[in-house]
């Protein structure tokens, strides 16, 4: 695993809220899927198989839900690391407010303005250049150190299409605990309606 830079200078930390719509294993009806509000935190990587072949993806952080039987599931049926916390999800017309209290999150943006300038500091010069790094990534790995191996995930996805849009302001717990130095908001964006779908997971031998 190594890291997915830009300009051989800035590596990423991605930050993706989710609401989700009847989320469900596959093969399970769909009355029997469930609506959860996701956070994700994820490193842009890139990872050499055995085989040779270069993929891009995103290596797992941690995951947050709002319901404990997701926490539950997710970690039944993934690697993802989910905890169950607080989360408050409200939108104002064009204003959008996701918050937490017990992970001290609070993220606020503003949306439909298509000429929205990127953050002040942004390693980006335009918005095409940072969409490299919005997605959509096809893989996410996870490790396994007792048996040294990587978990690769593809995920399947249609409609993707990232639309700017202003933070107006941003707190975010979990990457301050990481202490990590001279971070910078690099970009933000808004997506909508994605049929989304996992394949099943395989592993490659960890050859680090």
């Amino acid at each position: 695993l190594e890291l997915d830079t830009f300009n051989d200078q800035w590596a990423f930390v991605a930050v993706a809220m989710v609401q989700t719509k009847g989320l469900r294993p596959k093969g399970f009806s769909a009355f029997l899927g469930n609506d959860f509000f996701l956070i994700g935190y994820r490193i842009f990587v890139r990872y050499t198989t055995n085989a040779g072949k270069r993929l891009r993806g995103l290596y797992i952080l941690g995951s947050q839900t709002d319901k404990r039987k997701m926490e539950f599931m997710g970690n039944v049926f993934t690697h993802y690391n989910y905890t169950t916390i607080d989360i408050s999800h409200k939108q104002t017309g064009n204003r959008i407010e996701i918050s937490s209290v017990e992970s001290k999150l609070h993220v606020a943006v503003e949306t439909g303005d298509e000429n929205v300038a990127l953050p002040v500091g942004s390693p980006f010069a335009d918005w095409a250049a940072a969409r490299r790094f919005a997605g959509p990534l096809p893989f996410t790995f996870t490790y396994n150190a007792p048996k040294r191996e990587v978990l690769i995930i593809e995920g399947v996805r249609q409609n993707w299409r990232p639309a700017p849009v202003k933070v107006l302001d941003y707190q975010v717990g979990f990457l301050e605990s990481l202490q990590l130095k001279e971070t910078r908001l690099a970009n933000a964006f808004l997506v909508s309606r994605i049929p989304y779908r996992w394949k099943s997971g395989r592993t490659d031998k960890w050859q680090g």
